[in-house]
């Protein structure tokens, strides 16, 4: 299918075939018949990513903050592959659309095949012929209204979301800064509630729309025609509410809000303009600043958007979706009428030409609509206490998958976010020997894209499509946590090895799935992304160290940080715990270091925190004790290690220094780039295994007792005593 894309470090715009979506659960597919440009938002868009490098930096300065704290915490090298890997990719464009319903997935009851749905959000109404769109962010569309209006749904519904934060009521005088796309479909809503509306524009032809469409009076900022106005019809006072819907980087808009506003008015934002605002202004008349954000209750809360969770009524009366139903009725009612804003309609096709005359100005538009091809372009009409380590069972000797003698290792790869598109692919497109068969992802464009930058053969949203092809050798599964152990499940069933990124399993139960794929298979070909034990420095020190006779002692300390807010590690009922999560990693390290797996958990935390401290008990009376910590400073290393047996001690300052105290001291020369972790070893010995049919590089009992350790810290907590590890049976 095709889909309007824009590279955001060169400034491409492009028309990109990409693979077809697929119909999920909780969601339908949907053709598109109309899209929306959103001329305020996307134009921005568009126009930064023609910047400069320095003015991309410039124009988002809270991005400059997040580069600068990963450099601190993960290195320059690394964090400069990140930066360039996401800016280097095609993004998508678009948020609002009318399209006809062509499937539907499992637990959707309230559409068919068929029924005309207008559809929101920048992840699922996007400038593309198909996409899959969660039960809260579409809506059917009422009887009589035309798709080239419910398409204007998203955007409605973030001008309603504005005009609520307001609170007009019956008789308000109400001014309009900014009468583009948002201001002029603010100005109906109010007008529309009951109260007077003055526009505010330098656009003529603008103003003059909004006064065609019930603004009171319309004009320049300054001009005697909006401060006649304002003194008319408030006796002096003052105007009750001010919508801010301008952009542009001036100050002028806040400044005119104070100057127009009565005492104790209130001024909402809902576009993105500069909000110096003048303290003694607003601080005399005491006026009341609010934020409008996007389209409603709902919005970035994944729950909510992704998962179907609606808010109770009772309590949360205008949500996302309850918005987007109400400005469609508004506009089927008449009560709203947006065929006098479009300004243009173009043939989806000519979707890059459009974008370049409006962003080169020689079409001047309040709103563009793109028109799809095919039978949705008739759908004007269409309506419609002890944790026993799993046991390791193989059928006969265990051998998985055959290989064809010579040529190269074909992978797939399930899943290409960030870490696979940053540390993993970048290794594999390079390696002699491998071929990137296929890569599978739920967006149709982070396939593309991963297409387009590693050589992948092919491209698709279809996972059965993959596993069932005998070409492809070892699958990656490198998707969200909350998938791990179901694509491994399958992917072993399918006959491949697999590497699959930490975690392996976020309950017992989804470990012992995957235990029971590889007896029915017999293909024990698994690797989990454990790559500490593999960085070239730490084997180096443990080499170094030398063998061990007595127990030892080892601290781990992981100044894991804070997250961000919405950051989907912070899913827990989806995606476990933090630890869950990644303290595999901590505890396979301090096992290798150990020469052993652990036979017991024990774990505090710090209350109110994610802060652990996790004791692992060994054979032969040695511990480990990984205190995982979110508290730290950004600028403490991550991880800090000590080993101490023998009269001997081993230290590890965050992969860029290693030494080794004995009778002798050694000490690493200080890593000059990059922190390895290990990441290209790992593949490279996993790609070894696969290719000559040797032992897979960690055994698949170690796999499994890291895991259930790291499973059995909850229970430890819980309890507040050690969990004891039963054998492998």
């Amino acid at each position: 299918m095709k889909q309007v894309v824009q590279n955001y470090k060169s400034g491409e715009l492009a028309l990109l075939d990409v693979p077809a979506p697929g119909c999920r659960p909780k969601g339908v597919l949907v053709r598109s018949a109309y899209s929306l440009i959103s001329t305020g938002t996307e134009l921005m868009k568009v126009s930064e990513a023609g910047m400069s490098m320095l003015g991309k930096a410039r124009s988002r300065p809270d991005q400059v903050a997040k580069v600068a704290q990963s450099v601190a915490t993960s290195g320059m090298a690394a964090t400069y592959r990140k930066v360039m890997n996401r800016l280097d990719s095609y993004t998508p464009l678009g948020y609002s659309l009318c399209g006809v319903v062509e499937e539907v997935g499992a637990g959707i009851d309230d559409v068919a095949v068929g029924d005309l749905v207008a559809c929101a959000g920048n992840e699922h109404a996007l400038h593309a012929e198909l996409n899959w769109v969660p039960r809260n962010l579409y809506v059917p569309v009422p009887d009589g209204l035309a798709a080239r209006h419910a398409a204007f749904g998203t955007v409605g519904s973030i001008a309603l979301q504005g005009v609520r934060q307001g609170e007009p009521q019956l008789g308000d005088v109400a001014l309009v800064i900014g009468l583009g796309l948002i201001g002029q479909l603010v100005a109906q809503l109010l007008t529309a509630s009951g109260a007077r509306v003055i526009g505010v524009d330098p656009d003529p032809v603008r103003c003059e729309l909004a006064e065609s469409l019930g603004a009171a009076a319309a004009g320049e900022a300054g001009s005697a025609r909006v401060g006649n106005a304002v003194a008319e019809l408030t006796g002096g006072h003052g105007v009750d509410q001010v919508y801010l819907a301008a952009g542009g980087g001036g100050n002028e808009p806040v400044e005119l809000a104070a100057k127009l506003s009565r005492d104790r008015g209130r001024v909402v934002d809902i576009g993105k303009c500069r909000l110096d605002l003048p303290w003694n202004a607003y601080y005399e008349k005491e006026l009341d600043v609010r934020f409008s954000r996007s389209y409603g209750p709902g919005r970035y809360d994944p729950g909510y958007e992704l998962e179907g969770r609606d808010y109770p009524i009772g309590y949360v009366r205008w949500t996302e979706r309850r918005n987007l139903a109400c400005f469609l009725d508004l506009a089927a009612r008449g009560r709203v009428d947006v065929e006098p804003l479009i300004s243009h309609t173009a043939a989806f096709e000519d979707a890059v030409e459009t974008y370049r005359s409006m962003h080169d100005g020689g079409l001047k538009a309040v709103a563009v609509l793109f028109r799809y091809p095919g039978e949705a372009g008739v759908a004007e009409e269409a309506r419609a206490p002890e944790v026993a380590v799993p046991p390791v069972r193989r059928r006969g000797a265990a051998s998985g998958p055959a290989r064809r003698a010579g040529g190269p290792v074909r992978l797939a790869f399930a899943g290409a976010g960030n870490y696979a598109t940053s540390m993993l692919l970048p290794h594999l497109a390079q390696h002699d020997g491998v071929e990137l068969s296929t890569v599978v992802t739920t967006t149709a464009l982070s396939a593309a894209n991963a297409r387009r930058k590693f050589g992948f053969a092919g491209a698709t949203t279809d996972l059965d499509s993959m596993l069932g092809d005998p070409a492809v050798d070892a699958v990656f599964v490198v998707t969200r946590h909350s998938s791990h152990a179901e694509l491994t499940r399958r992917a072993l069933l399918a006959g491949k090895a697999v590497f699959v990124e930490k975690p392996l399993a976020l309950t017992e139960d989804e470990l012992a799935t995957v235990l029971a794929a590889v007896e029915e298979s017999g293909n024990d070909r698994l690797q989990v992304g454990f790559n500490r034990r593999f960085a070239p420095l730490l084997r180096e020190a443990r080499k170094r160290f030398g063998a061990r006779n007595g127990p030892a002692s080892l601290r781990y300390l992981v100044n894991a940080g804070r997250l961000e807010q919405g950051s989907w590690y912070l899913r827990h009922d989806t995606e476990g715990s933090r630890f869950a999560g990644e303290g595999g990693h901590f505890i396979d390290t301090a096992s290798w270091l150990m020469g052993a797996d652990p036979v017991s958990v024990y774990a505090v935390t710090t209350s109110g925190s994610e802060d652990l401290q996790v004791v692992l008990r060994y054979p032969g009376g040695s511990v480990a004790t990984i205190s995982y910590l979110t508290s730290g400073p950004s600028a403490f290393p991550k991880e800090t290690l000590d080993l101490l047996a023998d009269g001997r001690a081993l230290r590890l300052d965050d992969f860029v220094r290693a030494s080794v105290y004995g009778r002798r001291r050694w000490v690493s020369s200080r890593l000059p780039k990059a922190r390895d972790k290990g990441q290209r070893a790992e593949l490279d010995a996993f790609l070894r295994a696969v290719r000559t049919g040797g032992p897979m590089p960690v055994p698949l009992e170690s796999l499994v007792a890291t895991t259930t350790a790291t499973l059995a810290v909850p229970t430890a907590l819980a309890t507040g005593a050690p969990v004891t590890l039963a054998e492998a049976r």
